[in-house]
């Protein structure tokens, strides 16, 4: 005969004026978390009370029940019917729906009350979505249902973006085959076919980080933060029919462009019509190109304009600032951190004070009918022209010195085939490595000659930049070079070429030209050439008359155009032996040693593009293993070259880890050997690292 089952019985409900309830100190809740008493007491303002009160009955000494009710459980709801009673929004006597344990229970208070918090499950944050969404749906803006819940604004439009997620994603996640990261990271996209594309492949995959999956959703797209994007704008961009992914969960630097072919078009319109204006302007040819590599005006003469002259109200503006900017700095001049609006205020004081002091060069009419212009996209995104170069034939009859400058020549003996692999007409060459197969990448083979010469150009760019600003030291290195040829007949293997010859760069990276070094070089130089008088008996007097921390500046910066501490793949039958190279290296090192030449400070950082794409997979593994740890390198050392070559950028950004080839010189204290050669203890691994060692 089967036995019955027991029966429960569920303890009783009824309405209990509010007087009558008083919060029992079994309540485990002591800590404050989640929705504030003022906000849910708004909530039961506006939709009533969605759940009863667990009360029991107080009893007098003798057992006898009083009347009253204590409440265990249910403490932030009697809190917040309280505060409703004190803003005169509810009665006293209310009646108030309650579940009544029977007195004299065997169930504890402080039983009822930590079941009621513990036994409870957050909402799924699918159904969360989709709750939000059904809303939206009904009529409610997402000001509406953000303020009904009181979260940010934000919060729903994060929830109501995973619509834009492949159902068969959602579906996914819900059976707990992806984390809620990832998901996030695929609604930056709205194509679902292309969202279960990149999941099949990342389920397949070692690593199956939120940034990997982003990466592979944006990779044929533009950052908004671009500077073609910053130069077109994105309203204009959005205006002529193109697309912007947004990610709503990180910071997204304004988004990704997804349509290149819109955008390149614009800037092409853009640049060709301020070409069409600065042609306006009389002169025989215009160029134009997204952007020209550094010395690309060699081969031609600069005519000099005439700079500008302020008008008088500008003048007035001029000084006005400049006053200002005097008193805020003698006034916070003790003062360790300038306040966000003085700091601000200062900011904009020398952006105006440099746009009035930036004036354009006045041309003769002359000059202009022989002479032409190149029109660019400067790397900040801005509108870069430059007026007044003509080519020699076009100056003969005019019986003109060739005023070649230095500054913008620093490739002078480069031949076209030097950049046949390195640039096209009209824009700047992008480097690329040979699709090595994979076993080959796996050898540690010597760094290439063509990436050697590459370095070495940089790290001479920066030394220039680091000579002309010590003048006591290239006086140092000027008379060391001059004696040696003097005194010992030893002209051979100088790292300063004193004559001054200048030197080119017949080998160098796209972004040479957009190094710290080169604008530091470009903007020293145009401010010595507008001091210079041009007739040449008024230029001598002029160097005469000159103080001599003036006259050592002129003269460390003219002789910066000389240094030569680049590496060269010896010729046999060139005139340079490998002796020479070694001894200009030599040299070279002992110049950066006085300078203190540190290239992290100088701008310098490893990229794909300028070291990680051209080296194999063992280089790559030693720079990341030498900065972060063996571990970190192990992490990726099961990835494919191109991808390891990402990471490891991603790795190394801010940890200062230098090539071979850039750290001679450097001081013994900053020796990667001692510093940078972290283990995976001491070293700060990225989230998604830290996750997959803790894994393992």
């Amino acid at each position: 005969m089967a036995t019955a089952v027991s029966k429960i019985a569920l303890s009783s409900s009824r309405d209990i004026p509010f007087n009558k309830l008083v919060l029992s100190q079994a309540n485990v809740r002591r800590v404050k978390s989640g929705l504030s008493i003022d906000e849910l007491a708004k909530d039961i303002e506006r939709r009533g009370l969605l759940q009863s009160l667990n009360v029991r009955p107080v009893l007098d000494d003798s057992g006898a029940e009083t009347g009253t009710y204590e409440v265990p459980a249910g403490g932030r709801r009697f809190r917040a019917l309280e505060l409703l009673v004190k803003q005169k929004k509810l009665n006293k006597t209310a009646p108030v729906p309650c579940v009544v344990r029977e007195a004299g229970s065997s169930i504890l208070a402080e039983d009822d009350s930590l079941a009621e918090n513990v036994q409870r499950v957050a909402l799924h944050p699918l159904d969360q979505f989709r709750a939000f969404r059904d809303m939206l749906e009904k009529g409610m803006s997402e000001e509406e249902i953000a303020a009904a819940f009181f979260v940010p604004v934000t919060v729903v439009k994060q929830r109501l973006r995973l619509m834009s997620v492949s159902e068969k994603l959602l579906d996914v996640y819900e059976q707990d085959g992806m984390r809620l990261e990832q998901l996030m990271a695929f609604s930056i996209s709205d194509d679902a076919a292309r969202q279960e594309q990149v999941w099949e492949i990342v389920a397949q995959s070692h690593n199956r980080e939120p940034y990997v999956i982003r990466r592979m959703l944006t990779e044929k797209t533009v950052r908004a933060s671009d500077a073609r994007a910053r130069f077109v704008g994105l309203d204009a961009y959005v205006a002529a029919g193109g697309h912007v992914m947004r990610d709503l969960f990180e910071d997204d630097d304004g988004g990704w462009l997804q349509d290149p072919a819109i955008l390149d078009r614009l800037v092409i319109e853009k640049l060709q019509a301020a070409a069409e204006e600065v042609r306006a302007e009389g002169w025989k040819w215009v160029e134009t190109a997204l952007s020209f590599p550094w010395g690309h005006t060699r081969h031609l003469v600069e005519i000099d304009g005439t700079p500008a002259l302020l008008s008088e109200d500008e003048a007035a503006r001029l000084a006005a600032l400049r006053a200002e900017q005097e008193t805020i700095e003698a006034e916070y001049a003790e003062a360790d951190e300038l306040p966000d609006e003085i700091d601000h205020r200062l900011g904009e004081i020398e952006q105006a004070i440099e746009a009035l002091e930036t004036r354009p060069a006045i041309f003769d009419p002359g000059d202009i009918v022989r002479g032409g212009a190149f029109v660019s996209l400067d790397s900040d995104g801005t509108l870069l022209i430059e007026r007044g170069f003509a080519h020699p034939e076009d100056l003969e009859d005019e019986n003109l010195s060739d005023a070649h400058d230095p500054a913008a020549a620093l490739e002078d003996g480069a031949t076209s085939e030097d950049h046949a692999d390195d640039t096209t007409a009209g824009t700047t060459g992008q480097h690329t490595a040979p699709d090595d197969a994979e076993d080959e990448d796996d050898l540690r083979r010597p760094i290439p000659d063509r990436l050697l010469s590459e370095l070495t150009a940089w790290r001479t760019l920066a030394l220039r930049d680091a000579f002309a600003s010590n003048p006591d030291v290239a006086l140092t290195e000027f008379l060391h070079t001059l004696c040696l040829s003097l005194f010992r007949d030893d002209r051979s293997g100088a790292c300063l070429e004193a004559g001054v010859r200048v030197v080119g760069f017949p080998i160098q990276a796209p972004d040479l030209g957009s190094s710290l070094a080169a604008h530091a070089l470009r903007a020293r130089h145009e401010g010595w050439k507008q001091d210079l008088p041009q007739d040449e008996d008024e230029l001598w007097a002029w160097l005469d008359r000159l103080d001599e921390t003036s006259r050592s500046a002129l003269l460390a910066h003219c002789l910066s155009f000389g240094v030569n501490a680049l590496f060269e793949k010896v010729n046999p039958h060139g005139s340079v032996s490998p002796r020479a190279i070694e001894r200009r290296l030599a040299r070279s090192n002992r110049l950066a040693s006085a300078l203190r030449l540190d290239p992290v400070e100088a701008g310098w950082q490893p990229t794909v593009e300028n070291y990680l794409g051209r080296v194999t997979k063992p280089h790559i593994l030693d720079a990341v293993r030498e900065a972060r740890g063996e571990q970190a390198a192990g992490l990726i050392a099961h990835l494919k070259k191109a991808d390891m070559a990402r990471e490891a950028e991603r790795l190394l950004e801010g940890f200062g880890w230098l090539p071979e080839a850039l750290r001679a010189g450097l001081p013994e204290h900053a020796a990667p050997d001692e510093e940078q050669n972290h283990t995976a203890e001491d070293v700060e691994l990225p989230a998604f690292l830290n996750a997959e060692i803790a894994a393992e």
